[in-house]
């Protein structure tokens, strides 16, 4: 991450607290983590909701290694701005996480294999991120994988045990990861599988 990525994260940050909902952009530790159920073979369908400067893109980027297709939703033009300069690669959609279906519909996709998100979910109210995880569930494959991430010093605070509670609502098996010391803050990753997808999706999907 360049000083530059670094000096416009704290930029959007200043403008848009809420919706950045960090000072710093991920570390490498924490990007590899939650990046690692990114096949190494085949050509897998990965979706990244708010990639923010890329802390995660990189990672996603490095496990494709040209393969597949790497879609990343971005609320933040000027973000998207930066990403589109660095990867070029990167299928990068100017939308909201909420529009997540109809954004790979535009693209000729159905599900994605992961999904790997960098959203501030303590920051969301609770009608946003269930609306949000509607989205996911939605989107993803019977056999694909969610990957979220939170940071320690919160891990009790009502925000983060709704959020879990959430995933264990919404996924057959949540597991969660070791604690990445050396991240700023320090942070974990839920890995989610097997999703349990909502009743309207059934039939948005045999329609």
């Amino acid at each position: 991450m360049t000083n530059g990525h670094r000096a416009a994260f704290l930029r959007e940050f200043l403008r848009a607290p809420l919706g950045v909902a960090a000072v710093t952009p991920s570390g490498a530790q924490l990007a590899e983590l939650i990046t690692t159920p990114v096949p190494c073979e085949g050509d897998p369908l990965v979706v990244e909701l708010g990639p923010g400067t890329g802390a995660f893109t990189a990672a996603v980027q490095h496990r494709l290694a040209g393969r597949g297709h790497h879609v990343a939703v971005e609320v933040n033009g000027r973000f998207a701005e930066l990403l589109a300069a660095k990867y070029p690669a990167v299928d990068i959609a100017v939308a909201d996480a909420l529009d997540l279906g109809e954004v790979l519909a535009q693209r000729g996709h159905r599900r994605a294999d992961v999904i790997v998100s960098g959203l501030p979910w303590a920051a969301f109210t609770e009608s946003r991120q269930d609306r949000l995880m509607d989205a996911v569930t939605g989107a993803l494959a019977p056999d694909g994988v969610f990957t979220t991430f939170g940071y320690t010093f919160a891990r009790w605070a009502s925000p983060a045990r709704r959020l879990q509670g959430l995933l264990a609502d919404r996924f057959e098996e949540v597991v969660t990861g070791r604690t990445v010391w050396a991240n700023l803050p320090p942070a974990f990753v839920h890995f989610c599988r097997r999703p349990r997808v909502p009743a309207w999706t059934h039939v948005l999907r045999s329609a």
